[in-house]
Parts: C-alpha cells; structure tokens; sequence
C-alpha cells in the first residue's frame, strides 16, 4: 500500500472551482475538491452556489443528476430542494417539513461563494470559519480593452505549498529551465499577501508600438502578487503588457489542479501580440518541465539552504498561517513502489 508524501492538511482560503464562463444558468456540476464531494450549480436568476454534495435524506450525489429549480437544487433520488444556502425548501412527496430540516436549518453546508476575475471562487475552511480576507479585484479581466482569456489547466500530484515555492527559488530557473541569468528581486510580504518585482532584459519598442529587436535593450517589469494560497496573479510591462492570472485548487493533501489565464490589451501592436505569444508559450512551456520535479520529489521541512537560494524560508513561513493547526515536524514519506 503506498503512503502519502505530504502530511500537511489542506490549506484555507479562496480556490477558484470554476470560470464562470463554464457555467451556465440551470446548470449542475460536480466537483471533487479540498478531499470532498461538491456540487456547483448555477440558479436560474443567475447565481452560482456551491454545497457539500450529498443529500441529506437518503445520500444521493446532487452533483449526478441534480436539477435546478428557481433558485434552488433538487435532488435527482427523490426530489428533495436545497438552496445556495443549504436550507431545504421543499420535499415534495411530504405533508410536513421533517425536523430536522425544517424552518431556517440549514440541512447541508453551504461554502461561502463569489464571482471576481470571471472565475467562481469558494472558501475553504476545516472548521468552516467566515473568510478572513476577500478575494482580489484584478481590474483587466473586467475591461472590453483587453483580450479573452487564453486558458492552460493542469493536475499535478503535489500540494500548493510547493508549487508556490518556486516563486521564492530564483536557482531553478537556471537548471529546470535554462535561464541564462537568475531572476533577482525583492519580496514583501504583509498579512495574507505576497509580493515580488523582478526587472527584466528584454528589447526596447518604438513609438508607434513595433519592437526594435536589433537595436537598445530596455528592462521590462514582472510584478508578482499572492493573496492568500489559492489566488496569485503577475503583469508583465515593458516592451509588451501580458497578465497571467493563476488558480491553484486542492483536490485533496496530495494532489492540486493549476489554471493560467492569460489576457494582453487589444490595442497591442502586431509584434507585441508575438512576443506576447512567445511569453505564454515559455511560461506554459516551464509548467511542464516543473510538474516532474513536483510529482517526484519530498518536502523538506528543514532543508540544507545556500545564500543564493532566494527566500524560501521567508516563503515558508508565510506560508504556514493558511493552516488551521499549527504544523508539526513532518516525516517526508515517498510513495511506494
């Protein structure tokens, strides 16, 4: 039997579940995310809503053949409706409201939902305490001056802790993706919220937008922003604008789903959509070289570090108050073969 390589729990926070593109009115989905069963459906009048999926009469997985009525889910095994809040409001068959479900009880949880960003994000919590932080605004992917989202998903066996480390380990980029130079720059951190700004060599661009490729190099900008463990976004400026948005979702401690989305200004000259294109591409590119390292490696919880390892201790700590429990000494465990 094979043992789990990471003893960490699920971190808490916002997780974006869904584009909300992807879902329509009247429409069921189940999902499997934080270790459990989730139903996501949209009301007709437009809201989506996220429940644990199990009914609570007979178990039936709303999340299989559920249906939408008004503004509130029934279940596909006898009818039973549920609302976005998880109170019971109607069984149809029945003469009375059994007790246990009946007035304002709520019969299933609820997970706290919003919709920012065009994606559906829910809040996770162990101990189903409120969100402590909101999720957000990022004002381009609400502008009709920037492109639709260009979209990349992954699932990857590792955690996000570990995934996000790598913003914190500039040395990787030198011998997992070929960089001529390691990326420097200076991280902040405040509360739930990171921060790192990196310069960046790139060719300089001419008045009318064209890119001079053989002429003056100029220093481009990445800025790169987390909030929270599940929300991190980074706008590339300089001789093209790109923003890459990123979701990272717990499908359970072992494994995680990663989605890109990448959006530039429409106003973008021809050869700054290109080299926009050329960015995505590497950076898509890179996911791909990363996921063998995350899928096989072990973490750590005291690693031998050398001076030109970036601040992953730094990361790590910061890192460590999106769990509920505070973290022991965790045994690094590789999965049998």
């Amino acid at each position: 039997m094979s043992k789990s390589r990471y003893s960490m729990p699920v971190p808490f926070g916002w997780y974006g579940i869904a584009y909300s593109a992807d879902l329509k009115a009247g429409e069921v989905k189940p999902l499997h995310y934080f270790g459990k069963e989730l139903v996501l459906f949209r009301t007709e009048s437009g809201e989506a809503k996220v429940l644990d999926a199990y009914c609570p009469h007979l178990g039936a997985h709303l999340g299989h053949g559920g249906k939408v009525h008004g503004e509130s889910i029934a279940c596909p095994f006898h009818g039973w409706q549920f609302n976005g809040a998880g109170k019971c409001t109607a069984v149809p068959y029945a003469k009375n409201m059994p007790p246990k479900v009946a007035g304002d009880k709520q019969a299933i949880y609820a997970y706290p939902v919003v919709e920012r960003n065009q994606v559906i994000w829910a809040w996770y919590h162990p101990e189903r305490a409120e969100p402590t932080w909101e999720v957000e605004l990022i004002p381009e992917a609400h502008s009709d001056e920037w492109t639709e989202l260009d979209r990349y998903s992954w699932t990857i066996n590792t955690t996000i802790q570990e995934t996000a480390e790598n913003a914190a380990d500039g040395a990787h980029f030198l011998y997992v993706h070929s960089a001529t130079e390691m990326p420097v720059g200076d991280m902040f951190i405040e509360g739930h919220k990171r921060r790192a700004e990196y310069d960046m060599r790139s060719s300089a661009s001419n008045a009318d937008g064209t890119v001079d490729a053989e002429g003056a190099t100029r220093m481009g900008h990445l800025d790169t922003r987390g909030v929270g463990p599940g929300q991190s976004y980074q706008r590339f400026t300089g001789t093209f604008e790109t923003l890459l948005m990123a979701q990272a979702v717990p499908v359970d401690n072992q494994r995680m789903e990663l989605h890109f989305a990448f959006t530039q200004p429409k106003n973008a000259s021809e050869q700054q959509q290109a080299i926009a294109k050329m960015v995505i591409a590497t950076i898509v590119y890179q996911v791909q070289q990363d996921i063998p390292i995350w899928e096989h490696k072990v973490y750590l919880e005291s690693p031998t570090l050398c001076d030109g390892d970036g601040p992953i201790h730094q990361h790590r700590k910061w890192f460590r108050q999106f769990y509920a429990e505070p973290l022991g000494e965790p045994t690094p465990l590789r999965a049998a073969s």
